[in-house]
């Protein structure tokens, strides 16, 4: 396993495209920048989220042979690897299932329940087929329910919402790069008064993420 950085975020993506053509039998990945600012207002592009964590599941799984990374990119702070232990999963067809602890597990793992799946880390229940688009995929999943069993799993294009091709297994990494479970906001509720001066009533943040929903 091989660690390289570099100087720039152009860098990094350039010697990644070459190092994948020069190297096609070997798994190098990217480990891209969250390209904000500090104090920005808005969080990163979840398509940048999502290759970040699915970069650190292979490292730590000893499933890639390089990560490459500007040098800025490397001196933030990174969850721990028990954390992608904690929050990852996995479903396979022919399991059986709970929906309302399934449910719970998404939560906790910082998805998102939308009315239609578009965008890394949503998910969406409708009667029995649940829609998944977990972090570190290209597609997302569709699971066709019978009664509490898993009877197909299918990828389908978010844009037509078509389904494409038949698999057996979905791995679910965690939908954020900080827990988001009922321990962690009170974490954050605690953390926020100690530090924010004022009334944390008066914040949109404190107030949205309380009740479980974490803005951009």
């Amino acid at each position: 396993f091989v660690f390289v950085l570099t100087k720039t975020a152009s860098e990094a993506q350039r010697l990644t495209n070459e190092l994948r053509i020069f190297c096609p039998n070997k798994k190098i990945r990217l480990f891209p920048d969250w390209e904000t600012l500090p104090y920005e207002r808005f969080s990163p592009h979840l398509d940048l989220i999502s290759e970040r964590l699915e970069t650190l599941y292979q490292s730590h799984n000893g499933k890639c042979d390089c990560v490459i990374s500007p040098i800025a990119t490397a001196l933030n702070r990174l969850p721990p690897t028990d954390y992608l232990d904690k929050y990852s999963f996995i479903l396979n067809a022919g399991e059986t299932i709970e929906t309302q602890r399934l449910k719970n597990q998404l939560r906790n793992a910082g998805y998102q329940h939308v009315s239609q799946v578009v965008s890394p880390g949503e998910y969406c229940i409708r009667g029995g087929v649940i829609d998944i688009y977990p972090m570190g995929s290209v597609l997302p999943y569709r699971i066709d329910l019978f009664d509490n069993e898993i009877g197909k799993i299918r990828t389908f294009d978010p844009d037509t919402q078509r389904g494409i091709y038949q698999i057996k297994t979905i791995r679910l990494l965690p939908a954020r790069e900080f827990p988001t479970d009922a321990n962690a906001v009170q974490a954050f509720r605690s953390n926020f008064r100690e530090t924010i001066p004022g009334d944390p009533v008066k914040s949109k943040i404190y107030k949205n993420i309380s009740t479980g929903s974490f803005p951009p």
